[in-house]
């Protein structure tokens, strides 16, 4: 973590982010598959990526920092990670700082056999389970919570490696999708509550798993079904078999997903992502009108809103912010400083188009509202002669702990501002958010049941899904003991 601290550790907002799966089960030139696979997943980790291969014989492996295309686009990848099985991983740092050594899939020779395994989310046990394993004497090689994950399927005492992988997922806690590759076999996960996505398609004949479809578009394959919440799913020659290892439980998928992290292009858990994005603008419109000459997204995941806004409200949609798209994605940039830059190369003004008119400008959600403000400055900046500012999220309040990256709630500008302050800070003429009960109307939910949501939501709500153990043994420990605990995770 670059000679971190651990209080920066804590502060740091780059470490719960989100992560892109794919693995490939008997198919030629699997490497290569799994490259074009992550190449569709790049938006979902831009700091390394990593392909694990299996030949007949023995495991292949690379991991790398950088893009899919800096790393795997070789004629020779075939020659380097030969074999007709491979998973891939694209990766922000969840638990763990952005050193190669923290890059997935991670390896390792057990007594069944070697296993690579690629994880998307966050573990929020993490720290409770390392820091017993260490005390027996477990010898860890990253700070990644992923390493728990095999450190857990290497000491467990069941016979057969399915068994055991199990039996690993029966002890770690919060949000998760894994594909995991041994000699024999390729195993999917979700967690139980179905939180991180992850998907099945059909290549050939042959069985792919990735966090989402248009990884199945990308390499050519057929969308079979969503894995489920709680499923185990093992796929090997003799076929595919489900196993549902956890107690019945009501899925609460993420609905930031839809919000932000997925391709509009996707289909997650059954909704087309570009539908309820557009559905949340025109809800938006619904409950926030305002007089205005035009409609502009922030580009670009903003857009769908902002047509859904504009259809439902009858005012223009026009481009009046043209995005660089040689850029990285500025939510979930791995450091303050990059962000601080990217906002600034990212987004330039169309002139011609913003110049004494009256906007309303859409963003898909308000987070620590840096940016906001810059771009609302730029905006005036062109000549726009009103700003009025629309969330097409509700106010983000508390910080995650399933795998997005999100900062603490000192640092989530709705958690510290009310809505007023919040427009004087960013210079409009108005600011509006969508509500709860709107953006379950955009998912085609009805309105959120309190006693039950049917989405996991904790970042608008403050209701969490999970128990959160090391939080709360981290909030019950004086700052000794937690200073400790956390050590293990600054690099040197």
């Amino acid at each position: 973590m670059n000679d971190k601290t651990a209080d920066a550790w804590r502060d740091d907002d780059r470490l719960r982010l989100e992560c892109g799966v794919f693995g490939v089960f008997d198919t030629p030139g699997a490497a290569q598959v799994t490259a074009l696979g992550l190449h569709a997943l790049q938006h979902r980790g831009e700091e390394a990526c990593g392909i694990a291969a299996f030949d007949g014989q023995g495991f292949h492996t690379e991991r790398h920092m950088g893009h899919v295309a800096e790393a795997f686009s070789g004629a020779d990848l075939g020659e380097r990670l030969p074999g007709k099985s491979a998973i891939g991983h694209t990766r922000y740092s969840t638990a763990g700082g952005s050193v190669l050594r923290n890059v997935q899939p991670m390896f390792a020779d057990l007594e069944a056999g070697g296993v690579a395994l690629a994880h998307n989310g966050n573990l929020t046990n993490f720290l409770t389970l390392r820091e017993r394993l260490v005390s027996e004497g477990h010898i860890f090689q990253s700070t990644s919570d992923s390493e728990v994950i095999l450190q857990l399927i290497a000491i467990s005492r069941k016979g057969r490696f399915v068994d055991r992988f199990i039996d690993a997922l029966s002890q770690i806690e919060g949000g998760y999708a894994l594909v995991a590759l041994t000699n024999k076999k390729l195993i999917g996960a979700r967690d139980p509550l179905g939180i991180r996505p992850l998907v099945l398609g059909d290549l050939n004949g042959k069985p792919v798993l990735c966090s989402e479809t248009r990884a199945l578009d990308m390499v050519g394959a057929k969308f079979v079904r969503d894995i489920e919440h709680g499923e185990v799913i093992v796929i090997s020659h003799d076929g595919i078999e489900s196993v549902r290892p956890f107690p019945a439980a009501k899925a609460r998928p993420c609905v930031f997903e839809y919000i932000y992290f997925a391709m509009p292009d996707s289909v997650v858990n059954g909704r087309s992502v570009y539908d309820v994005r557009k559905r949340m603008g025109q809800r938006l419109a619904e409950e926030s009108f305002a007089s205005a000459d035009i409609v502009v997204p922030v580009p670009d995941s903003g857009v769908p809103a902002a047509l859904g806004f504009a259809q439902a409200s009858g005012i223009p949609y026009e481009m009046g912010i043209i995005r660089n798209h040689h850029l990285g994605r500025t939510f979930i940039q791995p450091s303050q400083d990059a962000r601080e830059l990217s906002v600034r190369m990212k987004h330039m003004p169309n002139r011609a188009v913003l110049a004494g008119k009256r906007v309303i400008l859409v963003e898909d959600s308000i987070v620590r509202g840096t940016t906001m403000a810059k771009v609302v400055k730029m905006v005036r900046a062109a000549g726009a002669r009103e700003v009025h500012l629309r969330s097409a999220s509700p106010e983000l309040r508390f910080p995650d702990f399933y795998g997005i990256d999100m900062p603490e709630r000192e640092q989530l500008i709705a958690a510290r501002l009310s809505v007023p302050q919040m427009a004087d800070y960013f210079g409009v003429d108005s600011l509006a958010f969508l509500t709860v009960d709107g953006l379950y109307w955009a998912m085609d939910a009805g309105a959120r049941d309190p006693a039950c949501p049917q989405f996991t939501d904790h970042y608008f709500t403050g209701d969490y899904p999970t128990r959160l153990l090391d939080r709360e043994i981290a909030e019950g420990r004086n700052d000794e003991a937690e200073q400790r605990q956390l050590s293990f995770l600054v690099d040197a």
